[in-house]
């Protein structure tokens, strides 16, 4: 088995975060991964993606033209890669940064207020955790309890501090995801 998952947004929003925090929770459980990070030229407020592909066996090519889990955190990403995302997989939406639906029925999505609750939760800085929540709640690639064992493995020192919020983002993302999404047609 082999799943790609695309992660875009702005600098500065965590997108890459998103995307190590996937890749170090499926090689800690034996997965094949790769990690493919592409910033814009800005350090923060440019455009930024990864790609991440897990696999039960080695991955022939880490690029990814139609993948199955598609998180975007802003409007350019969200009027850039929504055709990308292959018919049957999933799109997570950050509703508080993009002001429109999802015009595919062919997938199932969700659009949920991200910052939002990442304030709730405490830090606003955590709102890529509540959309991956959100994913992994629709496309079980991997387990909550994944996520947070490699946070607890690979989170630094200085961040460890972090770790519960973390915990609480991802499963506050996982619950709204259950809720509110809209499956395809």
């Amino acid at each position: 088995m082999q799943t790609e998952i695309f992660i875009a947004g702005f600098g500065g929003q965590g997108v890459m975060f998103a995307g190590q925090m996937f890749s170090y929770a499926a090689m800690d459980i034996g997965k094949e991964v790769t990690w493919i990070p592409s910033y814009g030229p800005e350090m923060r407020g440019g455009t930024a993606n990864c790609t991440i592909v897990i696999a039960d066996e080695e991955i022939g090519s880490p690029l990814v033209l139609n993948p199955p889990a598609v998180i975007v955190m802003n409007l350019p990403s969200l009027d850039k890669y929504e055709s990308a995302v292959k018919p049957g997989g999933v799109l997570v939406v950050n509703a508080s940064m993009i002001d429109r639906e999802v015009k595919r029925t062919d997938i199932t999505w969700v659009s949920l207020p991200c910052n939002e609750i990442a304030e709730e939760v405490g830090d606003r800085r955590m709102a890529n955790v509540v959309a991956a929540g959100a994913l992994l709640a629709l496309m079980p690639i991997l387990t909550l309890e994944d996520i947070e064992a490699a946070l607890k493995a690979h989170m630094p020192k200085r961040h460890q501090h972090l770790l519960p919020k973390n915990v609480e983002a991802l499963k506050r993302g996982a619950e709204y995801a259950k809720e509110h999404a809209i499956k395809a047609k």
